[in-house]
């Protein structure tokens, strides 16, 4: 499934339902197929993310640094800091805008 998130603060944020999935898990909240971020939710929820991006990328950081040969080593391209960030940037503008974050509308 695809899921394309709408504001008037910014343009609109195609995403699969894996990268939503992951993204509303961090968030706290449940994945419906229409809904909406508040403008008063909105703080909290890019303080989650931006605390879920900085801990993959320590995580990986990590992960790079150990030598042991069974540690599996994230994949670059699985970053969540490179594929959220189109949504955290429509998080941000919708913050500064006073405006809500929409989807399945």
């Amino acid at each position: 499934m695809i899921y394309q998130f709408r504001s008037k603060a910014g343009p609109d944020v195609i995403m699969l339902a894996d990268l939503s999935q992951r993204i509303f898990d961090i968030l706290g909240r449940p994945l419906e197929s229409r809904g909406i971020l508040t403008a008063e939710q909105l703080p909290n929820y890019i303080t989650a993310l931006e605390t879920a991006i900085l801990k993959d990328l320590e995580e990986r950081a990590n992960a790079n640094l150990s030598k042991s040969e069974d540690v599996e080593k994230p994949k670059m391209a699985d970053r969540l800091g490179q594929r959220a960030y189109p949504f955290l940037e429509l998080m941000k503008q919708a913050k500064a805008k006073d405006e809500p974050v929409m989807w399945g509308v």
